[in-house]
């Protein structure tokens, strides 16, 4: 198998142990998963919200791998109205699972819903005939061409939340997006809330960043200096995806290595390509 070229993929951890920042909120995912082992908690979803790159999927995946689970996922680039839904993730989570060995009475499938702030549309729901007829009740069919954008989705979504029997996972990076803009988003927000527990990430600390940025130029064989990762970490917000981005471009035009230098020079030269971009719209003004 060639190797992934995408470098935030190739390094992404695959285990709890190789996670790095919110660690009050990684404590708070293994323990509701945990709860699973014995039985079905109380609150049968979770919604983790923060801005992007902190590693919200990426933990609950990790951690997943680490159970030995299955995982569904779906996220912005898919359809996710109501046959979407049900066909990729309700019915496999209203089962025991759609792996189920009974030799493995503890297996889970968690379901990863990321990215839900982008799920337009009320809570509207749509007709079992139209969802069903969407679908074609066969849930290898891959035609759903009936119901178009995200409608019936939050609707779906929260049928979902209600009638799991496998944990579900909810992503996004600004909740009022899943909320909605309308004059009713309280009842949307308290319809959603009484059947799931949110949890707040935070942006990655400085050492988290150090940490990674030190893991993946050791994986790529790329010999560093401290005043590089200094420079790298100091130029970045918080977002361990853009970091790892950064270090495959900076990378991808040295012979083996890198210093403080090579790294101003990047961020000097991604600074004045944004104002590139941004300035000659002002002369249209």
């Amino acid at each position: 198998m060639a190797p992934v070229s995408d470098w935030t993929e190739r390094h992404r951890p695959a285990s709890e142990s190789h996670l790095e920042g919110n660690e009050t909120q990684r404590q708070k995912i293994r323990k509701w998963l945990d709860d699973w082992k014995i039985g079905i908690p109380k609150n049968k979803a979770i919604l983790l919200v923060g801005p992007p790159g902190v590693g919200k999927t990426t933990i609950a995946r990790a951690i997943a791998q680490d159970m030995g689970w299955n995982v569904i996922e779906l996220n912005a680039s898919d359809a996710r109205n109501a046959a979407s839904i049900r066909k990729a993730a309700t019915k496999g989570a209203t089962h025991r699972s759609l792996f189920f060995n009974p030799e493995e009475n503890n297996k889970k499938t968690l379901i990863l819903i990321d990215e839900v702030d982008h799920l337009s549309g009320g809570l509207r729901s749509v007709s079992e005939a139209r969802i069903n007829d969407a679908i074609k009740v066969n849930l290898d069919s891959s035609e759903n061409v009936q119901l178009k954008g995200d409608t019936g989705g939050k609707a779906e979504l929260l049928k979902l939340l209600a009638e799991t029997k496998q944990p579900v996972i909810l992503a996004c990076n600004e909740v009022m997006g899943l909320w909605g803009k309308s004059s009713n988003w309280r009842s949307t927000r308290e319809r959603f809330q009484r059947l799931l527990v949110t949890i707040n990430f935070e942006r990655a600390s400085k050492d988290a960043l150090r940490n990674i940025a030190r893991r993946v130029l050791k994986a790529e064989k790329i010999d560093y200096d401290t005043p590089a990762i200094e420079a790298i970490v100091n130029n970045n917000p918080g977002d361990l995806r853009a970091l790892v981005r950064d270090l495959q471009v900076i990378c991808s035009s040295v012979n083996g290595s890198i210093n403080e230098t090579i790294v101003t020079d990047y961020v000097e030269t991604a600074e004045r390509d944004v104002s590139v971009e941004v300035f000659p719209g002002l002369a249209k003004l």
